[in-house]
């Protein structure tokens, strides 16, 4: 492509260290904040009455999730919401990311006849963040009507107590567009939560985890579902059992046309008719997950009526195949919490913006107050707690601008980062779930700094060297699998794709030419500003001019056609 000449391209980063910075708490004044925004969750009250409803309804045995529309009548009768029979209870220390999810609607009328309850298993992936099946979301209000409840193996009491857990409500929703209530394909969902959770976390399998699915691997499966084929009632305590992973054929000669390989993915010995015998998942345990050395497997889907029938296997959405689209919608913290990434801009004379994207565009422009002493901005939700947190350099000194769970809050995170060539924020780099530090030192070579999520770093990785001559920008996935990536623009304005790779000793791909003449004054990566899933790169070209460009999920060709998103931005001299 042809693109316009542009005057010198503006650094988002610079500075290096030979070791790593000194970590350090001491302040400085904040530049200024006066519009950062806080979301709100549902008032406490309105989420116990919501659990309360729910263990009601638990207690007259209406453990399931939603009836997917319109489910095939396979042989045996095919049914949603596996449980766990022949398990065991399982302690909420074995498995702190479990968390309930309790959906209540009593449709505002005096009587119950017409209440609708739900309840399905979820894992937290992120603090704000819960996977779940997508059955368990699908048409439902789970902002209006549901509740999230984490920290205790136990059921809410028939009063609504929540035996030493924490309920949060619901901010927003996430179904995969593929999802299909008829098949149960594509059965995965990721719920933000109103306020963050202060327990472990737990992580999908990214696609190239093919060993997890390996016939006969040992995976544990979670739930508080049904505990008997006669019987309705749900286990009041988390309950875990042990399977082996099958191949997909095992699957299909099962089920025949129903099981989806590459989508689906089943476990357990064959249902031997009855309880007795029987290792299963059933009503109840619905979102749950399947976990293997660590990693989410799969995530409960479906199974047959009643969970025991002779020769049945219980059915788990595959979650290495969804990650590409599972992980952004994990890590898409933005300004103002909805689902398109912002941009913050200084002018010349130091006062600086947040812009607000519409998916075309920025606009609503709100001030930040003078930011004039600051070299460098970045975009990152660090803490993973749904807030978009902001890492800047003042001098030699980095600091963490984040919420902390009262207000904002600033911190410190160390000196000798002025030398840096490029510091970037592009997202969970080693595979962690935390978002690392990734930056090209004084001497050219690419490092990377493993986060914490508390403001700190593990001890660097070195990852090559002879990067000097590039810039590097990006925030989130380019190329589609769910794994951050690099981009870079070489002296001779080409653009390179350095596809990430979760791995720690050697985080990034080789390199892949994905563009030239990328010739403009700044480039700017805060995530994905359309809202489509796939993070985009906005650029400034030399009539002050800035462009988004989507991007599609392509490893080779990433970027679509580019959208005009405002004019007049000659003005501004810092973004991130």
């Amino acid at each position: 492509m042809t693109l316009p000449v542009a005057t010198a391209v503006l650094a988002l980063g610079a500075g290096a260290l030979a070791s790593v910075p000194a970590q350090a708490a001491d302040t400085v004044p904040l530049p200024g904040k006066q519009n950062t925004q806080k979301r709100t969750d549902v008032p406490q009250a309105e989420l116990l009455s919501t659990v309360k409803g729910s263990a009601a309804k638990l207690a007259e045995g209406e453990s399931g999730a939603p009836a997917p529309g319109g489910t095939p009548e396979p042989k045996p009768e095919r049914t949603a919401d596996p449980k766990i029979i022949g398990g065991s209870d399982a302690l909420i220390s074995e498995a702190p990311w479990m968390v309930q999810l309790h959906y209540y609607d009593d449709k505002g009328t005096s009587g119950t006849a017409d209440d609708e309850s739900y309840f399905c298993g979820g894992t937290l992936v992120a603090p704000a963040k819960v996977l779940t099946a997508a059955h368990c979301v699908d048409g439902l209000d789970w902002n209006k009507n549901g509740a999230v409840v984490g920290g205790t193996a136990k059921l809410p009491t028939d009063d609504g107590g929540l035996n030493g857990g924490q309920a949060v409500g619901v901010w927003r929703q996430w179904v995969h567009p593929a999802y299909d209530d008829v098949e149960l394909s594509s059965d995965v969902a990721v719920l933000t939560l109103g306020a963050a959770l202060p327990y472990k976390t737990l992580q999908p399998a990214s696609g190239a985890e093919t060993a997890l699915y390996k016939d006969g691997t040992r995976a544990t499966v979670y739930g508080w579902g049904r505990t008997s084929s006669t019987s309705e009632a749900i286990s009041p305590t988390l309950r875990k059992a042990t399977v082996p992973i099958n191949a997909d054929s095992t699957c299909a000669s099962f089920y025949g046309s129903e099981f989806t390989a590459g989508k689906m993915t089943c476990a357990g010995v064959p249902a031997a008719g009855q309880d007795e015998g029987t290792v299963s998942p059933c009503n109840g345990d619905s979102g749950g997950p399947l976990v293997v050395n660590g990693r989410i497997a799969g995530v409960v889907s479906w199974g047959v009526k009643d969970c025991v029938a002779t020769g049945a296997y219980s059915v788990y959405a595959k979650a290495s195949s969804f990650f590409g689209q599972i992980n952004p919608r994990i890590d898409d913290a933005n300004l103002n919490f909805d689902t398109t990434a912002d941009l913050f801009a200084r002018q010349s004379a130091g006062e600086a913006f947040e812009y607000y994207s519409n998916g075309k565009a920025f606009t609503a422009p709100a001030a930040l107050g003078n930011w004039g002493a600051v070299n460098l901005v970045r975009q990152v939700d660090w803490d993973r707690d749904f807030y978009q947190d902001y890492i800047y350099r003042v001098g030699n000194d980095l600091y963490w601008f984040y919420f902390d769970g009262t207000d904002w809050a600033e911190k410190k995170i160390g000196t000798g980062w002025s030398s840096f060539k490029n510091i970037l924020f592009p997202g969970d780099v080693t595979g962690d779930g935390n978002p690392d530090l990734v930056g090209i030192d004084s001497t050219g070579t690419l490092v990377t700094y493993p986060g914490r999520g508390d403001g700190t770093f593990a001890a660097k990785v070195t990852a090559g060297s002879g990067w000097g001559s590039l810039k590097l920008f990006g925030k989130g996935d380019y190329s589609g699998d769910g794994i951050p990536d690099l981009l870079a623009r070489d002296g001779q304005g080409q653009l390179w794709l350095y596809a990430g790779r979760h791995n720690v000793a050697s985080p990034f791909a080789n390199k892949v030419l994905v563009g030239t003449g990328w010739n403009f004054s700044a480039y700017i990566a805060t995530g994905d500003n359309t809202g489509d899933g796939h993070a985009d790169l906005t650029v400034r070209d030399s009539t002050g001019a800035l462009w988004i460009y989507p991007t599609s999920g392509s490893a080779t060709k990433p970027f679509g056609p580019k959208l005009k998103a405002g004019t007049g931005w000659n003005g501004f001299n810092l973004f991130g």
